[in-house]
């Protein structure tokens, strides 16, 4: 196989979580490219029908799921559909999280006046969003004896971003997770199952913009300190992640197992000297 041939989603089945969200658009627009067959599961059917149909004009197939990562019975139905569409599951991205604006804590707001059950919320949101469609198609792929989990970690999960308790403890475990997976994994199902996650940077989506800018457009002063302590100097495009994700999802990756792949233009090596 050439090493174009290893890059290559085509025929590949790949179930993408969060897709409706703006990091959701660009993963699934690149699985289209890559010739993946895509099911697209997100809360908001009218922007699953246009994923859809951008999957489709990139060369792709794809299916839309009405879904919520944290109704397992839903997800097992979806499962099923899936498997009996197109036989298989060869990946799952782990895409659906964000911040829950009850769970950011204002910077002229006492730390302890938080609401607990937002916070909650944030970590029910982006760890058991994950562990549930893990464990559910997970097991899809862990019968063909071949295939990826990638799951979206962030920069918190490294560096103590303030405000975002509930956001930065959800993604610690997922990086507990990902490790976890990456070793139960291929020691139980063979070395031809993995588990790997991405860490992007600073990307304006819709959950962080509130966050990352002002009314009028302009950025935040936290927005200016995300962007003065990146190499880069700016915030990131989502589809500088899709790169990542198809190479993690792709046969080119095959011995990496267990890894975080930052994209951040360099925020996480830099000092700020």
């Amino acid at each position: 196989m050439s090493i174009l041939e290893k890059f290559s989603l085509k025929g590949k089945v790949i179930v993408v979580t969060g897709a409706t969200g703006i990091l959701g658009q660009s993963f699934v627009k690149a699985l289209g490219e890559a010739s993946a067959k895509v099911a697209i599961l997100g809360r908001n059917e009218e922007r699953g029908r246009e994923r859809v149909q951008e999957v489709v004009n990139a060369g792709g197939e794809a299916e839309f799921f009405q879904t919520d990562v944290l109704n397992e019975e839903q997800l097992i139905e979806t499962n099923n559909i899936i498997i009996n569409g197109w036989g298989k599951i060869d990946g799952l991205v782990n895409a659906a999280g964000g911040n829950i604006p009850g769970a950011t804590i204002p910077p002229n707001e006492d730390l302890f006046d938080a609401k607990i059950s937002d916070t909650i919320k944030a970590i029910e949101l982006n760890l058991y969003g994950s562990i549930i469609p893990t464990f559910i198609f997970g097991k899809e792929i862990a019968k063909n004896g071949k295939g990826s989990i990638v799951n979206i970690s962030s920069l918190a999960a490294s560096r103590p971003l303030t405000r975002v308790l509930g956001y930065t403890i959800a993604k610690h475990g997922i990086e507990g997770l990902t490790k976890w997976m990456a070793t139960e994994l291929p020691l139980r199902y063979g070395d031809n199952v993995r588990c790997n996650a991405i860490a992007p940077g600073v990307f304006l989506t819709e959950q962080n913009r509130t966050l990352l800018t002002n009314s009028d457009g302009t950025y935040t002063e936290r927005a200016q300190k995300f962007i003065n302590g990146t190499p880069y100097s700016r915030l990131g495009n989502p589809d500088e992640l899709a790169g990542t994700l198809v190479y993690l999802l792709s046969d080119a990756s095959q011995f990496v197992n267990g890894e975080t792949i930052f994209v951040d233009g360099g925020f996480n090596s830099w000092c700020g000297v």
